[in-house]
């Protein structure tokens, strides 16, 4: 069943570390968006910009695609971790999380978040902002330099969000999602924030 979208900015929100307990309740948050564009890139003085290519509309999951592939997320690692750690997002009318990000610490020092989502019914409420100043929080806690994260220039709303809470495109992989098909039109963006 799905959770009556609340009015914008009406509920009371807070977020908390995963906890061993969370291990055995199945999160149930819906990622999925409509890919109805796509950014395209220029590089030019070491910078790179982009405009955007509206395309005909169709619907995207990672959880779905995960799934169908028979992986399952397993956080059972990143528990009392001081390297690595997931946040939840509640909001006072749902009992379970509406939002989620998964942060390590990367090879490079910088924070790493491997994955942020919030359901389909609680989005443009500041779920997903919360959970981005959590991760910023949590790299300036761990002395990190900054934060980066990954993902596809079909995710035009996400790249916007990225961009609005002060990320700025690093690079572009135009081969990344060719191993997986070799006609797919997703490049791989890497987003920074860099901590002052």
């Amino acid at each position: 069943m799905r959770a009556r979208r609340p009015k914008r900015g009406t509920e009371i929100m807070h977020i908390r570390k995963m906890t061993a307990h969370d291990l055995g309740c199945k999160l149930e948050i819906n990622d999925a968006f409509i890919v109805d564009s796509f950014l395209e890139f220029v590089i030019k003085d070491q910078t790179i910009r982009y405009t955007v290519q509206a395309v005909e509309p169709y619907e995207k999951s990672y959880t779905v695609e995960l799934a169908q592939d028979g992986e399952e997320e397993d956080y059972s690692n990143y528990i009392d971790n001081p390297d690595q750690s997931v946040y939840l997002a509640f909001v006072e009318s749902h009992p379970q999380p509406v939002g989620q990000i998964v942060l390590k610490r990367n090879w490079n020092h910088y924070a790493y978040i491997e994955d942020i989502k919030v359901d389909s019914s609680f989005r443009r409420h500041g779920v997903g902002r919360a959970l981005i100043e959590q991760a910023k929080h949590w790299a300036r806690g761990n002395g990190m330099p900054g934060i980066m994260l990954e993902t596809q220039n079909n995710n035009v709303k996400a790249c916007l969000f990225y961009e609005s809470c002060g990320f700025i495109i690093g690079g572009i992989d135009l081969n990344l999602y060719k191993g997986i098909n070799r006609q797919s039109r997703e490049t791989a963006v890497y987003w920074y924030w860099m901590n002052k």
